[in-house]
């Protein structure tokens, strides 16, 4: 029950902050959710959702490695580095080259110690809610004691710019986790 109260305290901290810029996405996780969730997968999700709206939206990377700097996290997209830090470290330089990223959750999904996002990322403000633009994204999390111990994901650019970077970019291997 600590661990419920705890995530959704910080959520709302990072809502509550975040809803002065009218710029930023903002993950609204009480139309989103199940009512066939269980309390352990409803905490799950309101951790990943905290996770996921500073790195991916706020862009707050401090607050992410304050807060999930564990050592535990693995990685399985091969383009990015492994842990947190390398995540985080690979983030901070795209956000330098797109600062208008965002990541808005269309669908969340939960199952024990999973979490699921489809979402829709995009580079460009003029881009958001347009499907024919940027990425859609399925992201999964496994979730152990509380942390977020692994994540996976499937990428598919929507629009031509997005399928070329994607081919550009997806010819290094930055870990060794495998993709399953």
């Amino acid at each position: 029950m600590l661990k419920i109260i705890t995530s959704t305290i910080l959520l709302l901290a990072s809502l509550i902050a975040t809803a002065q810029d009218e710029d930023k996405i903002i993950i609204d996780l009480a139309s989103l959710q199940k009512p066939n969730w269980s309390e352990q997968e409803r905490a799950n999700v309101t951790l990943v959702t905290d996770f996921v709206q500073n790195l991916m939206n706020n862009h707050n990377f401090d607050y992410i490695l304050e807060n999930y700097n564990d050592s535990s996290y693995v990685q399985h997209n091969r383009n990015l580095p492994d842990k947190v830090t390398g995540l985080v470290g690979f983030l901070k330089e795209f956000v330098q080259d797109y600062p208008e990223y965002t990541y808005d959750v269309k669908s969340i999904y939960a199952d024990g110690d999973y979490v699921i996002f489809h979402s829709h990322a995009t580079l460009e403000k003029a881009d958001r809610g347009n499907d024919e633009n940027g990425m859609n994204i399925t992201d999964t999390w496994r979730i152990k004691d509380g942390k977020i111990v692994e994540h996976w994901d499937s990428i598919q650019a929507l629009d031509s710019f997005m399928r070329f970077y994607s081919l550009v970019s997806g010819g290094t291997i930055r870990n060794e986790n495998g993709v399953f």
